[in-house]
């Protein structure tokens, strides 16, 4: 079935002049031959030179017939409504000659640059001139080789596909990219909640730190005072002692001497 949809101006592709779908179109008359001018038997006529030439002109339509289904089976017919009416455009099954595929070159060229379509990278708008460009090749060389274009078709549709899964693994890497891209952000906010936590833990860390070593330094300073005190008390009982053993000595001599 055609597909229904309103037909660009600026196509590539060469179609023929819109027609009007009626309901009810007349079928052309089909000539019947006779057996007896197709018969070559004993006692029958040699087909004349007439027969002959609407034969060959047969063949040359089932020909163009056969070219115009398969061209329309590679490139459908437009279908569109306007109006209240549906129009249909066929591709054209005229043959292309040498000036058409310079015309289609030039228009080309034309177009691409009048679209601003982009020399290099990824461009939608030089695909599209190109797929039209490419059809329309097919268009031309089917006319004269149905072999042949059907061949061009199936490149055509293999360079579709190949491209459809370029595009559908480069839709899957941004998306995994992106998947990692939202993972790292989560990983490195919870690397910041931990960096955080860590360096809060050090500063209550190197709190206790200094009061440690503030009380550590107060026990060594009051030891000291202490080691000091007891050392000049002792020291004192030490002076006194020998004060006191020298007074009794004293009055030991005292008490000796008057005896003898």
């Amino acid at each position: 079935m055609a597909e229904r949809i309103v037909p660009s101006v600026h196509s590539l592709v060469k179609y023929d002049n819109p027609e009007l779908v009626t309901k009810h179109q007349k079928k052309k008359p089909t000539i019947k031959p006779q057996p007896g001018k197709l018969s070559l038997g004993a006692g029958a006529a040699l087909p004349s030179p007439l027969s002959v030439h609407s034969k060959s002109a047969q063949l040359t339509a089932d020909h163009r017939r056969e070219a115009e289904e398969i061209l329309n089976s590679i490139l459908p017919p437009r279908e569109w409504e306007e109006e209240g009416q549906l129009w249909r455009q066929q591709v054209s099954s005229t043959p292309a000659t040498r000036l058409d595929v310079i015309n289609l070159q030039e228009q080309l060229d034309m177009r691409l640059q009048q679209r601003q379509a982009r020399e290099t990278g990824i461009c939608p708008v030089r695909r599209e001139l190109y797929t039209q460009c490419f059809d329309e090749l097919i268009r031309q060389v089917t006319i004269n080789c149905a072999e042949r274009g059907l061949l061009l078709l199936r490149i055509r549709d293999e360079i579709r596909m190949t491209i459809s899964a370029y595009q559908i693994l480069y839709e899957s890497s941004i998306a995994f990219g992106i998947r990692k891209a939202l993972m790292a952000e989560q990983g490195k906010a919870d690397l910041e909640n931990t960096v955080t936590k860590l360096q809060s833990e050090k500063s209550d860390l190197d709190k206790q730190v200094m009061e440690l070593r503030s009380r550590a330094d107060q026990i060594e300073r009051r030891s000291n005072e202490q080691k000091l005190a007891e050392a000049k008390k002792h020291a004192e009982d030490i002076q006194f002692l020998k004060k006191t053993n020298q007074q009794l000595k004293a009055q030991l001599e005292g008490i000796i001497a008057p005896t003898k």
